[in-house]
């Protein structure tokens, strides 16, 4: 029977009931960290004078995208952890997989343009003004949504047009292209894949490439310039930091092949990057920037 199923079953974490007790106990806590460390980011961006710079301005925007990013997963985690029966439907699971791919590669593209942003400002100060104007920063944003989107939507298609053969089970904690991937029994399946992963590779490697490139700049200039440079480069630490967290999270959970003996480290590794990097991302400007950190007392 080559027919999609209507209801997908979400073979996640163990069933054991103090398990699930203290996984939700953490999950709520983590999603509430999330939720209101990122809101605080927005706020201050939008409300403090002193970080209307396109470099804070890139900072709300990533923010705004991390509260997305975990709440496509995460409440449904939560609500898992309290029901005997993970279900999600076919069209929520597609869905979730739009949305998280939306956002995932919207947030790819955002840090590579502030990577960009961090060039401009390090390596060409005098024109820096005239270059990341107003019009230009609306612009960077507006091609990371639309490209996140884009992209996304092709691989929703393609993942909803698979056939299951009666397979509903999916061995994962939420909808995620690999693991549908898996379950699907396309005879097509190893072209469906190669497509599937050339988009996502696209953004991520393509969005990968180009922050590679505005730091091999950036740390030229430094080098060749000392002094003055070494203070600019200082608001690099905390992008650059994030950048290393979100891109190496992803790259182990996506190139590393997916053992059936490795599925509690798919799960953390899933975990990392959906979850737990959308967390740490205000915790870590919050602490290495000293505006950030300026805003924050002044507004409290």
């Amino acid at each position: 029977n080559l027919s999609s199923p209507t209801m997908f079953l979400l073979l996640g974490f163990s069933s054991a009931y103090r398990a699930q007790v203290t996984l939700s106990l953490c999950f709520s806590l983590i999603y509430l960290v999330t939720v209101l460390g990122n809101l605080l980011i927005v706020t201050l961006v939008w409300l403090d004078a002193h970080l209307h710079f396109p470099m804070y301005f890139f900072l709300g925007h990533l923010s705004f995208l991390d509260i997305c990013y975990s709440s496509v997963t995460l409440p449904k985690i939560l609500g898992d952890s309290f029901s005997p029966q993970k279900t999600i439907s076919f069209v929520g699971c597609i869905t979730q997989i739009y949305f998280f791919l939306c956002f995932g590669g919207s947030e790819c593209m955002l840090l590579a343009a502030m990577a960009y942003d961090r060039y401009l400002a390090i390596c060409h100060p005098l024109h820096y003004p005239v270059l990341m104007s107003k019009k230009m920063c609306h612009r960077l944003v507006a091609i990371s949504w639309l490209s996140g989107s884009f992209s996304s939507l092709i691989q929703a298609f393609l993942t909803a047009h698979l056939p299951f053969c009666g397979s509903n089970m999916i061995d994962h904690l939420f909808c995620e292209m690999p693991f549908l991937l898996k379950a699907s029994c396309s005879p097509n399946a190893p072209l469906n894949k190669a497509t599937l992963y050339a988009l996502a590779g696209t953004i991520a490697m393509g969005s990968f490439l180009l922050t590679l490139v505005s730091y091999v700049h950036i740390i030229r200039a430094v080098l060749q310039k000392g002094a003055g440079t070494q203070r600019a480069f200082a608001t690099c630490t905390s992008h650059l930091t994030v950048v290393s967290l979100f891109f190496g999270a992803g790259a182990v959970a996506y190139l590393v092949p997916h053992s059936s003996g490795s599925k509690e480290m798919d799960e953390v590794l899933a975990l990392l990057y959906a979850v737990v990097t959308p967390m740490l991302n205000p915790i870590i400007y919050s602490l290495r920037n000293s505006e950030v950190k300026g805003a924050i007392r002044k507004a409290l």
